[in-house]
């Protein structure tokens, strides 16, 4: 028998020590968005009011927009069945569209037009989907669900299920491509957009984290957190920088927001999870894997991690207090508390 030693993953970036003060607001991440810099967006207009701001509102409009667009993208050819299985995960209605709303939400925040990220955003939708098939299958992750339904390859069969997740990766950059408005967009951002893309997704990104994810090793667990559900993130937030023509500081802040927040994401779905008892049989795995904060440091610690997350966000987007107006106090506080709105919730449900 032939036997590997799978090398110890680089140290992925410590988060600070801090006490958690506020375990009973602590709540999932279920909307995300930015403020506006000079959007052409009618939620988000110069000419509306910071107090006005609805990002419930924002969230939703947003995420139908996006639901629209993904579905005139992948419209049903032959091979039919590949289509389908494609279509199955990405237009899952169980989807929260964090990915596309973060960069077209940070577009808007450096003054681009919505209309511009709207390709990258639905790419960068196609990649998720793509991503969550693979995962999902026997050899990977072994789930059986996925978004409140089947997962693809329990519906349309590992094969098919390998071959959508293959088809949504190309598919995703051609239309970056091809329908990315060359009036609003000029072709060095399009660029930098997908060489972005390939970054978070490649062998020193998300594969790197499933990698870990599979074999273990010391440093596993913030490893795994880290690329496997942060890479995703910044590189949407920087995406959405890019497009809306941020400078090279304002897009290190989106990295480090954008990281921060997908994992922070992951973490308070975790705890949820564990705090209604809910997916239990998907939990299961995970906690047989170690491979969360719940199931490794217990929800305790893990509702201290978030909080350290939520802090690191805030303090990238403190960095862009410099536009004033822009960003407001209150649309600020609905950024940083929307990851926290339900999670005292469940109290009632323990």
């Amino acid at each position: 028998m032939i036997t590997t030693t799978v090398p110890p993953p680089p140290m992925a970036t410590p988060l600070p020590s801090t006490t958690l003060t506020r375990h009973h607001s602590l709540h999932p991440p279920r909307r995300l968005s930015l403020t506006t810099r000079s959007s052409s967006s009618p939620l988000t207009s110069p000419q509306s009011s910071p107090l006005s701001f609805d990002l419930r509102t924002y969230w939703s409009t947003l995420i139908t927009q996006i639901d629209r667009k993904l579905d005139e993208a992948i419209p049903v050819s032959y091979p039919d069945k590949i289509y389908e299985a494609m279509r199955y995960s990405v237009l899952a209605k169980g989807a929260k569209r964090a990915p596309p709303v973060m960069c077209v939400a940070a577009c808007e925040l450096f003054g681009g037009d919505r209309t511009a990220a709207f390709p990258t955003a639905c790419a960068l939708e196609m990649v998720h989907a793509a991503s969550l098939i693979h995962d999902d299958l026997p050899c990977m992750d072994d789930d059986p669900s996925r978004r409140g339904q089947p997962a693809n390859h329990i519906v349309y069969g590992e094969d098919m299920a390998i071959l959508a997740g293959d088809a949504l990766f190309p598919l995703g950059f051609r239309h970056i491509v091809s329908q990315t408005p060359p009036k609003l967009v000029p072709k060095e951002r399009i660029l930098r957009v997908i060489v972005e893309i390939a970054r978070a997704v490649g062998s020193t990104g998300m594969a790197a984290g499933q990698f870990v994810d599979l074999k273990g090793g010391p440093n596993a667990i913030d490893f795994v957190q880290e690329k496997k559900f942060g890479e995703l993130a910044q590189c949407s937030a920087v995406c959405g920088g890019i497009l809306g023509g941020a400078d090279d500081d304002e897009i290190q802040r989106l990295r480090s927001y954008g990281k921060a927040v997908g994992v922070l994401y992951q973490v308070v779905d975790d705890i949820l999870e564990e705090k209604t008892g809910a997916d239990n049989k998907s939990e299961d795995r995970k906690t047989k894997k170690g491979k969360s904060y719940v199931s490794v440091y217990g929800v305790n610690k893990a509702m201290e991690v978030a909080e350290d997350l939520r802090e690191q966000a805030k303090k990238e987007l403190d960095g862009l207090e410099k536009y004033g107006e822009k960003i407001t106090p209150q649309t600020e506080a609905s950024l940083l508390e929307s990851p926290f709105e339900e999670l005292a919730d469940t109290s009632s449900c323990e």
